[in-house]
């Protein structure tokens, strides 16, 4: 019997759904999409689509392929995040972003972030992110936090539920993907006080769009790149101590926002940020995991397949991982254009399986694939993530 299946989130929109996408006017602050018929109409016939089209390909956990998220254009890397904007009151437009901040430099005890262009790896190679990194473009300018966190999301993430719903059959489960807190609380702030308030009112908004998702029956994945991503956005590299200190409070802020919820219908993931990079100022698996074991969810999501970090199965297989928790590695990546041999796909399974057991593993794609590799080498993945898993089994 096959083992399940499932994708990390984002799959290849179709043309028109990002020509409608496109096509939609901005609200007065700037950054705010408004609604457009042609285009909620598209999402939900596509999202029928993508579901359909993930069970032929053998994915047995169905999502909505984040088509409910705009993208703008074919190449974005940032659809995950910038939905957000879309779906919390309290944020405008300022002349500083969180790509116009100018850098900041961290001391032992006083991690913090720097501006995304200060980022270490960039830095290393400035010759590689300015002609070799294509990033694309998002949907959204990025607004700053300059009032009080609220969410006003509920249209939106009810659209999301029903599109995906109606895609499923009867007993079928399905996910949707939401931002973290620690993530969204990466935009620039200039109302709360400091950081931890910050993060915690991100936590207290989004937790609405996280009960919305699991009252549904649907699986919740929280995105948090941020959890092991921030390590190369700290200048210079911090300490072991200072980075599992600042990365807790995130941890923590996923904990306080989906505190009563369902914890096996909680999906946390994992992931080092899925720009085509050289990725040499990741932080270390083995320094962070037992924080993230923290997280009081039911599985979690994170990249196997991603060359920088396929060798760290040997941290999980060390680690202390909970009896319940349901490991959901992927295994077919979004940073090659080489599609995975099934053989292959199947080993990489068999490399947790033999930690936890067939029952505790879910096998995924690494990071998302929508926006991030050609849309026929992202089915042709999944293709090879279906029959590697039928192999595993």
């Amino acid at each position: 019997m096959p083992l399940e299946t499932t994708t990390s989130g984002s799959l290849p929109r179709s043309t028109a759904l990002i020509e409608a996408n496109a096509a939609r006017a901005f609200a007065d602050d700037g950054f705010t999409l408004l609604p457009s018929a042609e285009a909620e109409e598209l999402t939900a016939r596509a999202v029928a689509d993508v579901v359909e089209r993930q069970r032929a390909a053998g994915i047995t956990l169905v999502g909505d392929g984040e088509f409910g998220k705009a993208m703008t254009n074919p190449v974005d890397y940032g659809a995950w995040w910038g939905y957000s904007f879309q779906r919390v009151a309290g944020l405008s437009l300022t002349e500083v972003n969180a790509f116009t901040e100018p850098p900041v430099l961290s001391s032992p005890g006083n991690v913090r972030l720097t501006s995304f262009l200060g980022r270490r790896d960039r830095q290393r190679f400035p010759a590689v992110y300015t002609e070799a990194v294509e990033t694309g473009r998002i949907a959204s300018a990025f607004p700053t936090t300059t009032g009080p966190l609220s969410y006003r999301g509920h249209d939106a993430v009810a659209a999301d539920i029903r599109n995906l719903t109606a895609a499923l059959h009867d007993g079928e489960q399905g996910f949707l993907t939401a931002i973290a807190p620690g993530s969204a609380a990466r935009v620039h702030n200039d109302y709360y006080a400091s950081e931890q308030e910050h993060i915690d009112a991100w936590a207290d908004a989004l937790r609405e769009e996280y009960r919305a998702i699991t009252d549904a029956g649907l699986i919740l994945q929280l995105d948090d790149p941020s959890l092991a991503e921030n390590f190369d956005q700290i200048d210079p590299e911090p300490s072991a101590a200072d980075y599992r200190a600042f990365t807790r409070i995130r941890i923590e802020a996923i904990n306080r926002a989906i505190e009563g919820l369902p914890k096996e219908q909680v999906r946390l993931h994992l992931c080092w940020g899925s720009w085509h990079g050289p990725h040499t100022t990741d932080v270390e698996l083995k320094d962070i995991l037992d924080v993230v074991l923290e997280a009081n969810v039911g599985s979690i999501s994170f990249e196997a397949g991603n060359v920088r970090h396929e060798h760290e199965f040997a941290v999980w297989a060390d680690a202390r991982i909970p009896e319940d928790l349901v490991l959901v590695p992927g295994v077919v990546s979004h940073a090659t254009n080489v599609v995975e041999h099934p053989d292959l796909v199947a080993q990489r399974i068999r490399r947790y399986t033999d930690i936890v057991g067939a029952d505790r593993v879910i096998a995924s794609t690494d990071c998302g694939l929508g926006g991030r590799i050609h849309p026929d080498i992202a089915w042709a993945k999944l293709e090879s993530l279906g029959e590697g898993a039928r192999r595993a089994g």
